[in-house]
């Protein structure tokens, strides 16, 4: 009795034993499995952090030659202009006394012209039916267009180079040959701003 225990002990020692080892190996063979469809998948791609870079906004120019924000805005939109046009600081100093004597460089809507109110906020004038920065009269364009700074502007110096020799005229002289204004010597007392302004805006 005590043999055949044994033996059967030893029996279920042995039938452990293989257990064990079916067992180990299932699972260093399923580890192996693991493992390579682990290497065999491809990696999913990282996820996308970062947005494209958006193009920096454009800096406001630092006001100078006692102008407040608004009017150093539209000042550089008339530098801009004229250097679109390709035309030099000479050019752009006229257009700077012109726009300074006309609407201080404002962006002028017109009591008698009720659409002009629809593109600025930036006050109004009452000189006949003169809008914008440059003061033009309807004859020069709609009045959408003689809102537009940049519109305006290109308007006065596209008639500014038809001037002969404007170059070499007095920026006075020159602007009143375009605006043939009732006060052809006010546009003087502004060269000296109109410069510095216009020498602060190319560099």
């Amino acid at each position: 009795m005590t043999r055949k225990l044994t033996i059967n002990h030893n029996k279920m020692k042995a039938v452990g034993g293989l257990a064990a080892a079916i067992m180990g190996l299932t699972t260093l063979f399923g580890a192996a499995n693991t493992a390579h469809a682990a290497a065999a998948t491809p990696a999913a791609p990282a996820a996308v952090t970062q947005t494209a870079a958006a193009a920096p906004a454009e800096t406001a120019p630092t006001p100078v030659a006692g102008l407040d924000q608004t009017q150093m805005n539209n000042a550089k939109k008339i530098v801009d202009t004229a250097k679109s046009m390709g035309l030099d600081q000479r050019a752009q100093t006229i257009a700077m006394a012109t726009a300074m004597q006309e609407s201080n460089l404002h962006n002028l809507a017109s009591t008698v012209i009720p659409e002009s109110h629809e593109y600025t906020d930036e006050g109004e004038g009452s000189d006949h039916d003169s809008v914008g920065l440059f003061q033009q009269r309807q004859n020069w364009g709609d009045t959408k267009d003689l809102m537009t700074p940049e519109t305006s502007t290109r308007k006065f110096l596209e008639a500014l180079v038809q001037v002969p020799g404007w170059e070499k005229l007095p920026v006075t002289v020159a602007a009143q040959k375009v605006q043939v204004s009732a006060y052809p010597d006010a546009y003087a007392k502004h060269e000296a701003r109109a410069t510095q302004i216009v020498d602060t805006l190319n560099k």
